[in-house]
């Protein structure tokens, strides 16, 4: 299974790079339900296939070209940030990094603001704040899902600085798309590494 995600993975940032819109309209839906297949495959907890899942929902809204399904999407992405805290529980994180990622919010957004539609900034500050709470505690999994959780603030960082319409990189979507897939990624495998051993990550 966790073979059929990398491949839906390799579709899918092909495509991007090449251009090509139906590979990756038939490849992006089908790399979170992989992903939560091959967790669930090695006993994952229901909040990490609920998180999965979430994610699952907002990519697929975010295929849609609609103020409401961006909306929508962010909120079903927050709702699976939810669950990763919640997965997270009281397990112990460094209060420097806390520091450093509180600093990393409140410089993005400061910078984000002016660019950003009036009606989305609210929403994305909301977002942001919840995206960075999950990030810095995904390190309580330890180094795998603490880099996962980077990953996807990177991930929505750029999405948020083509929306306030910052330059951006060649092909910004690939890079979007790989932080993302990549996030979601070594979230799972730090959570299943934490919780049952480095052996559930690698069969």
């Amino acid at each position: 299974m966790l073979g059929a995600f990398l491949l839906a993975a390799a579709v899918d940032l092909g495509s991007l790079l090449a251009g090509a819109d139906t590979g990756h309209l038939v490849a992006k839906p089908l790399l979170m339900p992989l992903l939560a297949a091959y967790a669930a495959a090695q006993g994952a907890p229901r909040l990490l296939l609920a998180a999965l899942l979430l994610g699952w929902g907002g990519d697929v809204l975010l295929l849609l070209d609609a103020d409401w399904a961006f909306l929508a999407g962010m909120g079903s992405f927050a709702l699976g940030h939810v669950c990763y805290l919640t997965l997270f529980a009281r397990r112990r994180t460094s209060p420097a990094l806390g520091a450093v990622y509180a600093l990393a919010l409140a410089g993005t957004v400061l910078a984000l603001w002016p660019g950003l539609p009036a009606d989305l900034r609210i929403p994305v500050a909301g977002y942001s704040l919840l995206l960075t709470a999950m990030a810095y505690r995904s390190s309580s999994l330890g180094a795998l899902a603490g880099a996962g959780g980077a990953l996807f603030l990177l991930s929505d960082t750029l999405i948020a600085t083509g929306i306030a319409e910052w330059p951006q990189l060649p092909a910004p979507d690939f890079w979007v798309m790989l932080t993302y897939i990549a996030a979601q990624y070594l979230l799972t495998a730090g959570a299943l590494r934490t919780m049952y051993g480095a052996r559930r990550t690698t069969s």
